[in-house]
């Protein structure tokens, strides 16, 4: 198994590990029903699915 030669310095570890942060979840309101939801995904609102305003399924069909 190969083994390295030299130590690799802690910036250099960092700069690998920077990317690994976890980021905010962004939100959006609708602009048929009002609500906050995330950005291409289907949301819930009175029984009824809505996916870019429109519904597209109601509960209980």
């Amino acid at each position: 198994m190969a083994l390295p030669k030299r130590r690799h310095s802690s910036s250099r570890r960092d700069k690998r590990r920077n990317s690994y942060k976890m980021e905010d979840v962004l939100f959006q309101t609708c602009k048929a029903t009002g609500v906050m939801h995330e950005p291409h995904r289907a949301y819930w609102v009175d029984d009824e699915l809505y996916y870019r305003g429109k519904v597209v399924m109601k509960r209980g069909e």
